[in-house]
C-alpha cells in the first residue's frame, strides 16, 4: 500500500452515510467516535445517516450488546434517518435477517465468474507456502482458480464443501481517499478472499460492501483498521455495478486510530475506552462528545470547547488528520468541566440527581421525587457546587454534607493530615464566636465576618490554619464548597454539632 499525493475528492450531492456495528462488547470510544463522525457529516451536508447492525458472527454476537449500541446512541443524543428501530426503504437493517440477500448476490457472483469455489483447507495453503519456499503464514496461493468440473467433483466426492472466493484482478487498485489522500494497492497484493465460508455462512467481505450498495451508501467513513480491506471492497464493488447489484462506487473515509497509554491502539478492554464507565463517572454526553470530536479534528487551532451543533456547522471530514489521535482522560474531564459549567443550573441539578441517588445522598433518583427539604438544599448548594465539580460523579461528594442532618461528619483520612496542632483552639474559638450570633443572623456574610474577626484579626491565625478546621469540621473533606455558604445552608444546630463533633475527637 501506498500513500500518493494528497487528493481528496469532492462529496456527493446527497451524501449518505452508515454506522454499522458489530454487536460484540460494551460500546467503546473508537465506535463512538466513527458514529460521531459519520452523523457530523450527514447533518453537516443534509445528507441521510443510516444505523443497520451486522450481527452475522453468531458465537461473539450478543442480544445484549445490541441494546447497549442503541442505548448509547440515544443518551449521546446521535440520531438517524434509517435503520434500525426507525426503518426505511432498505430493511431488514440486520444482517442476520439478511440471508437471503447474501445468497442470491453471492449466487450471481459464482455464476458471473467473478467468484470461485474453493476446496482448499488452511492446512493445505500453509503446506503449499512452505513448499513453494513461501512463509508459512504467506496466504491464499490462487490454487482452485482453475479448478476443473471433475476436480470439483473429486473434492465433493471426499466430502468437501467449498468457499466462495473473489477473483482479484491481476491489476493495481487504487482510490482517493477522504482524508489520506491517493492510495494504491499493487496488483498481487491481496489474494483472492473468502466471502462465504464452506458452511454457508456469509462473512463481513460480502455482507458489509453489499448493505452499502444495496443502501446506496456514498460515503464509507471508518476507522484505519479497516484500510487494508478496502481494496477487495473496490473490487466487488466493480462486480456488483456489473451485476447491477450497486448503482456506484463509494467514496472512502480512515479515520485515524485513537491511541491509548504506551504508543498503543486503545483497546477495547483499555477501562478509557469504555463509554458507559465515562458516564457512570459522571461524563455528561455535551463534554463526550466534544471531546471525542477532537480525536482526529478540530473546529479551529485555538479552540477545543464546543457544542455539537457548531460542530455540524462546521464539520467536513476531509479536514479530519490522518495521524494517530491520543485519548487524554486529563484533557476529556476538563473539556466534560467546561460543558458542566455552561448547563443551567435547574439542568446541572436534573441531571445530578441519579448520581446522588446512587451514591446513597438523596432519597430518589429523579428532582420531582425528591424531598422538599432535599430539593431546597439543592438549589441552593448548586451555584457553589456546580463550578467546581468536573464530573457529576462528584457531586456526591460535594453536597453530601450539605444534604446530611449528622451532628459528627468522621474527616476523610487526606482532610485529618490537614489538621494542624493548632486545630483544637482553632475551634474553641470558633466554637465561641459562632455561639454568640443569632439564628436571624446565620447568613453567609456575617459568618464570614465574625469568623474572621474571631479567627485571623484577634486570634492571629492564617486564613488556611483558621478556616480549614472548620471547612474539614463542616464537610469531612479537604475540598468542599464554599464554607460560609455551606454553614448557612446547613442551618446553626447541625453547624455547631459538627464543629463541637470534631473538637472532641481532637
Amino acid at each position: 500500500m501506498t500513500e500518493v499525493e494528497n487528493t481528496k475528492p469532492e462529496l456527493p450531492e446527497n451524501v449518505r452515510v452508515r454506522f454499522c456495528p458489530s454487536p460484540t462488547g460494551i460500546p467503546h470510544v473508537g465506535m463512538v467516535r466513527t458514529a460521531l463522525f459519520n452523523w457530523a457529516e450527514a447533518r453537516h451536508t443534509k445528507g441521510t445517516f443510516v444505523f443497520r447492525i451486522e450481527d452475522t458472527d453468531a458465537q461473539r454476537d450478543s442480544e445484549e450488546s445490541y441494546n447497549q449500541i442503541i442505548e448509547a446512541l440515544n443518551w449521546l443524543g446521535i440520531d438517524w434517518d434509517e435503520g434500525i428501530n426507525v426503518g426505511g426503504p432498505d430493511g431488514p437493517y440486520r444482517q442476520s435477517e439478511r440471508g437471503d440477500i447474501y445468497k442470491d448476490v453471492a449466487a450471481k457472483l459464482l455464476e458471473a465468474g467473478y467468484a470461485y469455489e474453493s476446496f482448499s483447507t488452511p492446512e493445505e495453503i500453509e503446506a503449499r507456502n512452505v513448499a513453494a519456499g513461501r512463509p508459512k503464514a504467506f496466504g491464499y496461493d490462487g490454487y482452485d482458480r482453475n479448478l476443473t468440473e471433475e476436480q470439483k467433483a473429486a473434492f465433493r466426492a471426499e466430502g468437501r464443501k467449498p468457499a466462495l472466493r473473489i477473483r482479484m484482478p491481476d491489476e493495481d487498485v487504487a482510490f482517493d481517499d477522504l482524508i489520506r489522500g491517493r492510495i494504491e494497492f499493487k496488483a498481487g497484493s491481496v489474494p483472492d478472499y473468502v466471502i462465504v465460508r464452506p458452511n454457508g455462512d456469509p462473512l463481513y467481505t460480502l455482507t458489509n460492501p453489499v448493505d452499502d450498495a444495496m443502501m446506496r451508501i456514498n460515503v464509507v467513513l471508518r476507522g484505519e483498521d479497516l484500510l487494508s480491506s478496502t481494496p477487495r471492497q473496490i473490487v466487488l464493488y466493480h462486480y456488483l455495478i456489473e451485476l447491477g447489484v450497486a448503482k456506484e462506487m463509494p467514496l472512502f473515509g480512515h479515520m485515524p486510530y485513537v491511541m491509548g497509554q504506551g504508543n498503543k491502539k486503545l483497546s477495547k478492554r483499555d477501562p478509557e475506552s469504555n463509554l458507559f464507565l465515562h458516564r457512570d463517572n459522571g461524563f455528561i454526553r455535551e463534554g463526550l462528545l466534544n471531546y471525542l470530536a477532537l480525536l482526529g479534528w478540530s473546529i479551529a487551532p485555538d479552540r477545543d470547547v464546543f457544542s455539537m451543533d457548531e460542530m455540524i456547522e462546521k464539520f467536513d471530514v476531509r479536514d479530519v488528520k490522518a495521524n494517530p489521535a491520543r485519548f487524554d482522560i486529563d484533557k476529556a474531564i476538563s473539556i466534560n468541566a467546561e460543558h458542566i459549567r455552561m448547563l443551567e443550573p435547574q439542568d446541572f441539578l436534573n441531571r445530578s440527581v441519579p448520581y446522588l441517588h446512587r451514591d446513597g445522598v438523596v432519597s430518589a433518583d429523579s428532582w420531582d421525587a425528591l424531598t422538599d427539604r432535599e430539593r431546597e438544599v439543592l438549589t441552593a448548594a448548586a451555584p457553589l457546587v456546580q463550578p467546581r465539580v468536573r464530573l457529576l460523579g462528584e457531586v456526591a461528594g460535594m453536597v453530601g454534607s450539605l444534604l446530611s442532618t449528622e451532628g459528627y461528619i468522621e474527616p476523610d483520612a487526606d482532610a485529618k493530615k490537614q489538621l494542624k496542632d493548632s486545630a483544637p483552639a482553632v475551634l474553641d474559638a470558633a466554637i465561641a464566636a459562632l455561639d454568640a450570633v443569632a439564628e436571624g443572623d446565620w447568613k453567609t456574610d456575617f459568618l464570614h465576618e465574625t469568623l474572621n474577626k474571631a479567627l485571623v484579626e484577634d486570634g492571629g491565625y492564617k486564613p488556611r490554619l483558621a478556616f480549614g478546621p472548620v471547612r474539614v469540621a463542616m464537610s469531612g473533606r479537604r475540598v468542599s464548597p464554599p464554607l460560609f455558604e455551606s454553614m448557612e445552608i446547613v442551618g446553626k444546630d447541625v453547624a455547631m454539632a459538627r464543629l463541637k463533633g470534631l473538637r472532641e475527637h481532637l
